[in-house]
């Protein structure tokens, strides 16, 4: 007897329900969406770069079970990153080690709680993005305006992330988080290979100049998850990612028409993917893919799958190295520890 076949509309639900986190998606779009609505309007660029602080801030106020106050806290400290980076920016070496400093930080918070490693990423990474991306391809006024704008605008972000997890308590009876996890014991490790990997990626970009190098230095960072065999799995995972999404993303974007609208919408479904996904893979991936339409929709897609590739990589490989540096120095340490004096 043959078993009684699934219609492939089905199948595509199951996979949709497994794949997506809807209340997470649900959430996000709530936050993100009026700050993309408002960039149709307004045709001002700035604001789409706020909807990276948006997501940043509501992903850990989701996981973590954030009060609003910490929620507050957690906005002040990725601008205050954002800030001292982006002023830091044309002295290439002060804002090398910064940055180096900022991904020692993000890590360093774990020993206060393992679960802060989630608040310590989101700050890192919106804070380095937007330093990056604010200053790529145009004057110092220029930047400055726009950084302005963002910091002018991002108290929206903070209010539409508060109002959400205030929803969320009264609603659904959310209870806010009464510790963030044990203590990490060995927190030094993996701060110190994050801050080497990420020394080592913002020198290089700022050396050669690497267009949209904001991508190497999140990759050493991304990938330093535990020890050498887990961060070679995360590093294959965003290798995959990349290599899929974005040639698909340009491809797309080559058949489409290029105009705003489109632009505003792979933008959106970029940052959506940062928290909507259950499987890593499948998030990095579509956020490479919607990252590569944006760029062809804004007439810069040449040469994009090649950068976004080599620059994922490149970043990932400083990880690697870092983490099994620091791995030998431990174990040395720990060797010459047990050996009688």
């Amino acid at each position: 007897m043959n078993p009684p076949t699934v219609p492939p509309a089905a199948r595509l639900g199951d996979f949709l329900s497994r794949e997506i986190k809807t209340g997470e998606l649900l959430r996000a779009l709530v936050v993100v969406g009026p700050i993309v609505a408002a960039y149709f309007l307004t045709r001002e660029p700035a604001l789409l770069n706020l909807g990276l602080i948006a997501v940043s801030l509501l992903i850990p106020a989701l996981k973590l079970r954030l009060p609003s106050k910490m929620v507050a806290l957690h906005y002040l400290s990725i601008l205050l990153t954002f800030g001292t980076l982006f002023l830091a920016a044309p002295i290439k070496p002060l804002f090398v080690a910064l940055t180096a400093l900022a991904g020692f930080l993000a890590v360093a918070v774990t020993r206060y709680g393992d679960n802060l490693r989630t608040l310590g990423n989101w700050v890192f990474i919106p804070a380095v993005y937007l330093a990056c991306e604010v200053r790529e391809g145009v004057s110092a006024a220029e930047a400055l305006r726009h950084a302005g704008i963002i910091v002018a605008t991002s108290p929206v972000a903070l209010a539409l992330v508060c109002g959400v997890r205030i929803y969320d308590q009264r609603r659904r009876g959310d209870a806010v988080a009464s510790s963030y996890g044990p203590p990490s014991a060995e927190w030094f490790l993996p701060a110190a290979a994050t801050a080497m990997a990420v020394f080592a990626a913002a020198a290089l970009v700022e050396l050669l100049d690497l267009a949209q190098g904001q991508w190497v230095m999140w990759s050493a960072a991304s990938v330093i998850v535990g020890d050498l065999s887990a961060s070679t799995g995360k590093l294959k995972q965003r290798a995959i990612g990349a290599f899929v999404g974005v040639p698909f993303g340009f491809l797309a974007g080559f058949e489409l028409p290029v105009g705003r609208a489109g632009y505003a919408l792979a933008v959106l479904g970029a940052t959506l993917t940062l928290i909507s996904f259950s499987r890593y893979i499948v998030g990095f991936g579509l956020r490479c893919f919607f990252i590569a339409l944006a760029a062809s929709f804004a007439g810069g897609a040449s040469g994009i799958a090649e950068e976004r590739v080599a620059n994922v990589i490149t970043g990932g490989a400083f990880g690697l190295i870092a983490v099994a540096l620091t791995e030998i120095v431990w174990l040395r340490v720990r060797r010459k520890a047990r050996s009688p004096g």
